[in-house]
């Protein structure tokens, strides 16, 4: 599967990489993350293990997130039950105050049991994650009011299925 999103959102680059990164903070806003452990930090890296529990799927798995803020973090696989797990995020300064986000993953499951089980699930969490960051933003660090008094926030989406035989 490949999950590809953007958003152009009332917030510096700087600050949306900081809620990205910080994924010791991910169980407060993520509702299928019941848990998340900062492994190793340092300025060009993240490791993190994340536990998944949604709609009764549990998982883990861990990743090695090499890094340069505020513009780009890749996200890999160390550790977990997927084949393919790869994905990046892009932060595009727009002004002092605004950025465009791009979200780019792609993941497949090493077995078909557990691709039939938790398959759906990721999808919906993979689907929903640049969403997820732009609400936790707009509750941290407030609203931003466009022109028409509402949140400037624009999303695009798109995914395709990658079906290659086991």
């Amino acid at each position: 599967m490949e999950i590809r999103k953007s958003a152009l959102v009332p917030y510096a680059a700087e600050r949306m990489f900081d809620l990205i990164e910080a994924a010791e903070h991910y169980p407060a806003f993520l509702p299928w993350c019941a848990g998340a452990k900062i492994l190793a930090r340092d300025e060009s890296v993240v490791v993190a293990n994340i536990a998944v529990d949604y709609h009764g799927v549990r998982f883990n798995f861990t990743t090695r997130n090499p890094k340069r803020r505020p513009e780009w973090m890749a996200v890999t696989l160390e550790r977990g039950p997927f084949r393919r797990f790869e994905g990046e995020w892009r932060l595009t300064p727009l002004a002092s105050s605004a950025c465009k986000i791009e979200f780019t993953f792609r993941y497949e499951f090493n077995a078909a049991v557990v691709r039939t089980l938790a398959g759906p699930v990721f999808d919906r969490i993979a689907n929903t994650f640049v969403d997820a960051f732009v609400k936790r933003a707009e509750g941290i660090f407030g609203a931003s009011q466009g022109p028409s008094g509402g949140t400037t926030t624009l999303s695009e989406t798109g995914s395709t299925s990658d079906d290659r035989p086991d």
